[in-house]
């Protein structure tokens, strides 16, 4: 058999690749890299697992945002100036043991493998954990994947990589900021992070002409306002404007700017802290929790099971003090998941308090969490902040035949999250608490420590009250 060397076919990275590269072929184990659209982000990460796949056997994955979308960017691509699947120019078809179409699982005779998956099924993949990672379009990727997957990477010494184009302030850009408070030294901190950013304007991989041709493209699909937004997002790495399609995308920017989101609040254990779920699965089924003072409502916690066991989501509540009414679907009358039971009874066995949102639309569940994120106040913890970024990533689907977003969600992680705040959106109001008129005599003043004077009286009663004087005086 030929002499076959990696890099296959003699690829060599781009001039404005190569300082990625070199980093990471110096030890570099974690990148992040926003570099603009058509600029080979996936192009160079694929020849990284085929090098580190003969290098260090073991377990390599590829990841999308979600799995269809991995199957078509990944698995099935084309060069269209070679007409050859990309998987083949990076990996080189006789060092190839066995592939397996229906799992995009490739098995290299080295014994190593590489996957192509989604971020929306990472848990559920079975096997030997992951040494080598890409997260490809980071930015509309499930947040989550890297928060369960980084211990994994840091106990085996794997490397990840995050490459991007910019989807507005969202986790990647909450990731570009922290890691820049620690600039990279690739000499004296060779295992720390690399990170890039690279618009066109660097590159000059595409010309004037070029870009404006897509400029044109996106005007005719969405207008010039979206258009002038989404070249500069994705030719010229702009973090401004929110995700395109997005439900909720600048209410959500509105409520950042105006310092209602990421800041210190305690739990006010005067009130009630209640909980909204979705009742899906362990991953379909996040849960806010909130509480409602002085008409706002507070946005204090926010949970993703990570068990099945419905017993085991109760306990969490509980222990964390949580036990408020718990807002839920009309579908809590539905059995449990391998029971006869419904998820009612379930929830009412373990002290629960479980009450059915209204039945509502679609539409009127977007407006009303919309209406809610207006008003609401966020905690800046960082189970919160996952949360946060299901909100934001809510949005719409594009139909391509009629070139318009469509009113439906694109079903991913963000989808799930966002149904449970729809339920909160239409809750929250039941839960204000009542003013209960203080006890004692209507008619006594109370003076105060801070020496202000209380009437036990309502305002109806104290005008009742003076009319009543005033007769009386005549």
């Amino acid at each position: 058999m030929p002499t076959i060397q990696l890099p296959n076919a003699g690829w060599r990275p781009r001039w404005y690749q190569k300082k990625a590269w070199d980093t990471w072929e110096q030890g570099c184990k974690r990148q992040l890299l926003f570099w603009h659209r058509r600029a080979g982000k996936d192009e160079i990460n694929l020849n990284m697992h085929a090098v580190s796949a003969h290098e260090r056997p073991g377990t390599y994955w590829h990841m999308l945002p979600e799995a269809a979308q991995a199957r078509k960017a990944i698995w099935n691509a084309v060069n269209p100036h070679t007409g050859k699947r990309r998987l083949f120019e990076a990996f080189p078809e006789p060092l190839i043991e066995n592939m397996n179409d229906n799992e995009m699982f490739i098995r290299f005779k080295i014994g190593s493998t590489f996957q192509v998956v989604g971020s929306d099924n990472f848990n559920s993949l079975v096997g030997s954990p992951p040494v080598g990672i890409t997260f490809s379009e980071w930015a509309l990727a499930k947040p989550a994947a890297w928060a369960y997957l980084s211990p994994i990477l840091e106990e085996n010494g794997g490397w990840a990589s995050f490459i991007t184009t910019p989807r507005g302030n969202n986790h990647a850009k909450s990731m570009l900021d922290e890691v820049k408070k620690d600039a990279f030294d690739r000499v004296t901190n060779p295992a720390g992070w690399f990170w890039e950013v690279l618009p066109v304007s660097v590159t000059e991989a595409m010309t004037a002409e070029g870009i404006d041709k897509q400029r044109k493209i996106y005007v005719g699909l969405f207008g010039q306002e979206t258009a002038d937004l989404l070249i500069d997002q994705e030719f010229y790495c702009s973090f401004a404007g929110a995700l395109v399609g997005s439900y909720w995308g600048a209410e959500v920017a509105r409520a950042e700017r105006e310092g209602r989101i990421g800041r210190p609040i305690a739990v006010n254990p005067a009130y009630p802290v209640h909980t909204v779920w979705d009742l899906g699965k362990a991953s379909n089924n996040p849960i806010w929790c909130f509480q409602v003072i002085d008409g706002t409502p507070i946005i204090v916690d926010f949970y993703l099971p990570d068990s099945e066991d419905l017993a085991d989501w109760c306990k969490w509540l509980d222990d964390q003090g949580y036990k408020g009414n718990d807002y839920v679907p009309h579908d809590i009358m539905h059995p449990q998941w391998g029971t006869a039971r419904t998820r009612l009874q379930t929830l009412k066995d373990h002290g629960r308090k479980p009450k059915m949102v209204g039945i509502a639309s679609f539409a009127d569940g977007v407006n009303a969490g919309r209406q809610t994120i207006k008003l609401a106040r966020f905690a800046d913890n960082e189970r919160v902040a996952d949360g946060i970024e299901g909100l934001k990533a809510f949005r719409r689907e594009w139909d391509d035949d009629k070139k318009c977003f469509r009113d439906v969600p694109v079903k991913n992680w963000a989808e799930h999250y966002a149904s449970a705040f729809r339920y909160l959106g239409l809750a929250w109001r039941e839960a204000i608490v009542a003013v209960v008129k203080p006890a004692g005599d209507p008619g006594t003043y109370e003076a105060r420590p801070d020496g202000s004077i209380r009437s036990n009286q309502t305002v109806k009663e104290a005008v009742d009250a003076m009319v009543r004087r005033r007769r009386a005086a005549r």
